[in-house]
């Protein structure tokens, strides 16, 4: 059971709110239409259930707000009209990296992607996929994790006929496993041939709340449907009788040669028909929907179509969307409206979605929402590692920049290095006097902005309640693997750097310094600082390009003021800082480890690294205030 009470948004200045204390209901087996004009407040609806926008009101999914779900990606699957994820990743890269999100087995994946009728296109970028693939991917990300109910912002638009029936189909058939779905439509002959309950929205409020059949008596034209290669001189007919008895009869000519008859019965038509010797080939009364009479039939296998039809694939893994205690409500034998067509007319407007192949043996009949019966599957945790693994390595612009950088290392490690009067750890960083950090750092930072730029630019996670979740775990995964990321880029841009030189001027003109551990720590830590100065930059402020503004912030305003600071006379030196603290502390430890602190020390000491502590820790504490204010997580 899906119940919004008093959802409200909040209105701007000078104008009414969207939605104005919206009530309703989405029972659980049956298939609910949000319908309304354009701007009556249907997407705002959505997004204030998810709790996407601000207002007033409560949403309760099974009794319970999306906030306390265990696991909301399974508790609602979402798709709001756009697909969500970057367009260079590919069609099977978008829907793993959704499962690591979500916590689902990663062979949940190629299920969905036969489910929906994608197979064969696992390899094709998010991109570059026609109009109706586009939509069966969206509809692929919302089923996912197997949820329990669907919320769908305009599902079929745009869409050609025999997609729009495979859509309808499949809502169709996750209702009768006991889900619910909710979708919203500005057709009314849409909502009435595929829902089982509308609900009419006008100006933000609810108008009107029934179920199907009666929406299609109540508020729809009836009319006589009558197929005829007369249809003009029928229709001419009709009018010139209608006119001499004073009736209120209008004849509209639909594609080829179907008419459509308002005002009317079948009887009339049929008797005007005969008096003027027109051959009939069809004569129905319908109300509501007509696109019966002129949709045309299904094409057959062999027929070519863009979008393969879907193919319905027990999943290897399925997933569950109940909580104890929420049992859904079981699927009705026969729900109001859910035939082919509402209304006295028979005409079918949808395609049942075909019936889920057999299992093996021994093991029970399991359908697209990957909800066995009679069994709930444990509950797999979210993994923030994996999917940020999967985020970084889907798309190529990472490993477009490790490139840039290598590239540009190397030819500024052989200009610096050609004379022999620059020193070998500026030679082997390619950072020459010029620039405010070595390409290596700016490769780094840029990674780092990346990862939650492009989440910014491109969500993923809407069905996760919001573009990035705010969770701690999602930062700390960002952290470690743009850290990993920062020092493997790191280890390559030296290495390449110091065989690049060899190569060139020799082995023996390019020695390894004695004091290469204290350089590596050094080299390593900036990169790693830069990355996590874009990771938070960018996570700060929503974008990719304030990642390497702060990124750039350090060297270029922060660096110079602290090296005034930091060497000034009332500077203490840091040299003795490991003795003072033994004394202060008790505890005696070897002089090895006094080594190593007093390393660390200087390496920290420096402007740069100084300068990067104080970036991060203001970053850091941005971050944590702002995700606290959103309280927003998977």
């Amino acid at each position: 059971m899906l119940q919004a009470i008093g959802l409200t948004s909040t209105p701007r200045r000078d104008h009414p709110p969207a939605v104005d204390d919206l009530t309703f209901e989405a029972r659980p087996g049956a298939v609910t239409a949000l319908l309304g004009p354009a701007g009556s407040g249907k997407t705002t609806a959505l997004r204030l259930m998810l709790e996407l926008d601000p207002g007033r009101g409560f949403t309760y999914f099974r009794g319970r707000p999306l906030a306390r779900a265990a696991h909301p990606s399974r508790e609602v699957g979402v798709f709001l009209g756009d697909v969500p994820g970057h367009p260079s990743r590919t069609l099977r890269g978008q829907l793993r990296m959704l499962c690591a999100a979500s916590g689902t087995p990663v062979a949940r994946a190629d299920d969905v992607i036969r489910a929906v009728g994608l197979a064969g296109l696992e390899g094709r970028r998010v991109g570059s996929l026609p109009r109706g693939a586009d939509r069966r991917l969206g509809i692929a990300c919302a089923l996912l994790a197997a949820p329990h109910a669907l919320l769908l912002d305009d599902p079929a638009g745009g869409l050609a006929a025999a997609d729009s029936a495979w859509l309808h189909g499949l809502l169709r058939a996750h209702a009768a496993e006991g889900g619910t779905v909710l979708y919203t439509t500005r057709d009314p002959k849409d909502a009435a041939r595929n829902a089982d309950r509308v609900v009419t929205l006008d100006g933000g409020r609810v108008v009107a709340d029934q179920e199907a059949s009666e929406f299609a008596r109540t508020r729809l034209r009836p009319r006589v449907a009558v197929r005829t290669p007369h249809a003009a001189r029928l229709a001419a007919a009709l009018t010139q009788e209608a006119r001499a008895a004073r009736r209120p009869v209008e004849a509209v000519a639909e594609d080829g040669n179907l008419l459509s008859v308002y005002g009317s019965d079948c009887a009339a038509v049929g008797d005007t028909a005969f008096r003027h010797g027109l051959v009939i080939h069809r004569l129905a009364d319908e109300t509501g929907d007509t696109a019966s009479a002129r949709t045309p039939a299904p094409a057959s296998p062999s027929a070519p179509s863009p979008v393969p039809p879907p193919t319905r694939v027990p999943p290897t893994d399925p997933v569950a969307a109940d909580e104890p205690g929420s049992a859904s409500a079981p699927a009705p034998a026969s729900a109001p409206g859910s035939g082919p067509a509402c209304g006295p007319s028979s005409g079918s407007g949808s395609a049942s979605a075909p019936a889920p192949l057999p299992a093996p043996s021994g093991r029970a009949v399991e359908s697209v929402t990957g909800r066995p019966p009679g069994r709930k599957p444990p509950r797999a945790p979210s993994r923030p590692l994996r999917y940020e693994l999967h985020r970084l390595l889907g798309v190529p612009s990472t490993a477009l920049v490790a490139g840039t950088v290598l590239l540009v290392s190397v030819a500024c490690a052989l200009l610096l290095g050609r004379g022999g009067a620059v020193d070998l750890p500026v030679v082997l960083a390619g950072w020459p006097a010029l620039a405010p950090l070595p390409p290596a750092a700016l490769g780094a930072g840029l990674i780092g902005a990346f990862s939650f730029g492009e989440e910014y630019r491109y969500p993923a996670l809407t069905a996760g309640r919001g573009a990035v979740p705010r969770r701690l775990g999602l930062l700390l995964a960002k952290l470690v693997v743009v850290a990993g990321v920062a020092l493997v880029l790191g280890a390559l841009v030296v290495a390449a750097d110091l065989g690049a030189l060899r190569a060139v001027y020799g082995a023996d003109l390019i020695p390894v310094p004695k004091n290469w551990p204290s350089l590596a720590a050094s080299w390593f830590g900036l990169l790693v600082g830069c990355a996590w100065a874009g990771v938070l930059g960018a996570g700060v402020f929503r974008a990719a390009a304030a990642g390497v503004a702060a990124v750039l912030f350090v060297p270029v305003a922060l660096v110079p003021v602290l090296g005034t600071v930091l060497t000034g006379p009332a500077v203490r030196s840091a040299a003795g800082l490991p003795a003072r603290l033994r004394e202060l502390l008790g505890p005696q430890w070897s002089p090895g480890v006094d080594r190593w602190l007093a390393g660390a020390l200087r390496v920290v000491a420096q402007p740069v690294g100084v300068a990067l502590t104080l970036v991060l820790t203001g970053l850091l504490c941005a971050y944590v205030l702002t995700g606290l204010r959103r309280s927003v997580r998977w």
